[in-house]
């Protein structure tokens, strides 16, 4: 069976054609054609913004005229992590594969975050099937990597009354609020010195770990490459002279790293002493992680001299540095139980240009002055360490409302179709629906979306099923939005 033929037919198909559409983050323009494309062929009225941003207003179907307006929202881009890293998201359409009652991809994200929204609402603009009051769907640019569509969206883009977030993660359940977040930049600039003859070379990697979303499974405590990367560095240096040539870990600031490695020397005499090391902390580091990373491998091998390293200082303080930086949950929510308040992602480490190496961190937290407090105690541990460290604008949380009318119908929604009450919950990911807020207080805003798993990791994976309960109740939720006026 192929994707477009599985269950709802009309949302699976829509979302097989946008598997086919490059669209990473700030690279939209093949995803936001196909959607203006989408209302032109439907004879829907489409708008634009200067940042990309794309609205389709559909009128409500007759006698619902007076309903408040919904606004159906989802992002356009997509997380880009590949275990094949020639793997080209510019130009490559993703392979996806159905794998039991799962749809993923073959070793790259399979971009249902947010393609399964996207899907679901350009769906909805044209189901006859559905009953509505005024709808218009709004699809955002550039969620993963900045928010830049939801910071930047332009006047007059939206009018609606309610918005109803596509981007969660879960069926049987209903988010009210998110975390805000923030990225930290610390940027080292070293001193380019000759590599010394009498050293030996070699490649430390860490590889395949599961990684995962840096929100949604920062609390699993998965393995942090870059993490594990520099413990062994750090214990290696406390011994012998060490050399670092060359180190790079992670990718997105918005995924946990599952990849790393480095390029060091170390004297030729202690080629043998390092390697015992090594032995020992591979068979530390797979007792300590069995039972949640089995496909993590660490390997060392010879490598060539290079022609230069970083200077000693540097490459210490590099080490130290990120071994030491804070990582994973800082603190769980005393209003919401088993929510994660307040984490921090140490995302990656880059050599850039001739003398930097930049660490990018991501912080998360529900509570906006904790989220600013682990940013700045990210940013003094890495002055202490010699760095330069700037703050990105961050983006605001949203605070749950218990009383929120849609919420209620989204509830009833899924309760009357499938006889379960679902849960009530905000999610420690950071969702869109804090800039509408902030642009737009009036809203009355929910998410819900259907069952993903792994997302921003190459194992991302959708349940099948999932995806019909989730068109379902919001068609329903619709159809109760029209019964009620403004």
């Amino acid at each position: 069976m192929k994707v477009s033929e599985l269950k709802p037919r009309e949302v699976f198909t829509i979302f097989d054609e946008i598997t086919r559409i490059p669209r990473p983050s700030k690279k939209e323009e093949k995803i936001r054609s196909f959607i203006l494309d989408f209302a032109k062929a439907h004879n829907l009225e489409a708008k634009t913004d200067e940042v990309g941003n794309v609205a389709i207003n559909i009128p409500a179907t007759p006698g619902h005229e007076n309903a408040p307006k919904v606004i159906l929202q989802g992002h356009m881009d997509m997380v880009c992590e590949s275990n094949d890293k020639s793997f080209d998201f510019t130009t490559t359409p993703i392979t996806t594969v159905i794998d039991g009652d799962w749809v993923r991809a073959d070793g790259t994200t399979l971009g249902a975050d947010n393609g399964i929204g996207v899907a679901a609402g350009l769906a909805l603009l044209i189901d006859p099937s559905v009953t509505h009051g005024p709808v218009e769907a709004l699809f955002t640019m550039d969620e993963e990597t900045g928010m830049t569509g939801a910071f930047n969206i332009g006047e007059g883009m939206i009018d609606g009354d309610i918005l109803i977030n596509l981007d969660s993660e879960d069926d049987a359940e209903i988010f009210v609020g998110c975390a805000g977040g923030v990225d930290t930049v610390c940027t080292f600039t070293y001193n380019r010195t000759m590599s010394p003859k009498d050293f030996h070379y070699l490649r430390l990697s860490v590889l395949n770990g599961q990684g995962g979303h840096s929100g949604g499974d920062i609390h699993l405590g998965r393995a942090n490459a870059n993490k594990l990367l520099c413990r062994f560095l750090f214990n290696v240096a406390a011994r012998y002279e060490l050399v670092l040539s060359e180190i790079d870990g992670g990718n997105l600031r918005n995924a946990i790293p599952r990849a790393a490695h480095a390029i060091v020397g170390i004297h030729s005499s202690k080629k043998d002493d390092l390697c015992a090391m090594f032995n020992k902390y591979v068979a530390d580091v797979r007792d300590e992680y069995s039972d949640i990373e089995p496909t993590l491998e660490l390997t060392l091998e010879s490598a060539d001299m290079p022609e230069f390293c970083v200077d000693s200082k540097t490459s210490l303080a590099v080490i130290r540095a990120v071994y030491s930086a804070p990582h994973g949950v800082i603190s769980m929510s005393r209003d919401l139980e088993g929510l994660v308040e307040t984490s921090t992602n140490l995302a990656s480490v880059k050599m850039v240009s001739d003398n930097k190496i930049v660490v990018t961190t991501s912080q998360r937290s529900s509570v906006d002055s904790r989220k600013w407090d682990i940013a700045n105690q990210v940013e003094a541990h890495f002055l202490l360490a010699g760095a330069e460290v700037t703050h990105g604008e961050g983006y605001p949380g949203w605070k749950p409302n218990m009383e929120s009318p849609i919420m209620k119908m989204a509830s009833e929604a899924y309760r009357e179709l499938y006889g379960i009450t679902p849960a009530i919950k905000a999610i420690h990911a950071g969702l869109e629906c804090g800039l509408f807020l902030e642009k737009y207080p009036h809203l009355d805003m929910v998410s819900f979306g259907p069952t993903l798993r792994d997302v921003h990791s190459p194992s991302e994976r959708m349940y099948i099923p999932a995806v019909e309960r989730f068109y379902e109740q919001l068609k329903l939720t619709l159809a109760k939005v029209a019964e009620t006026k403004k």
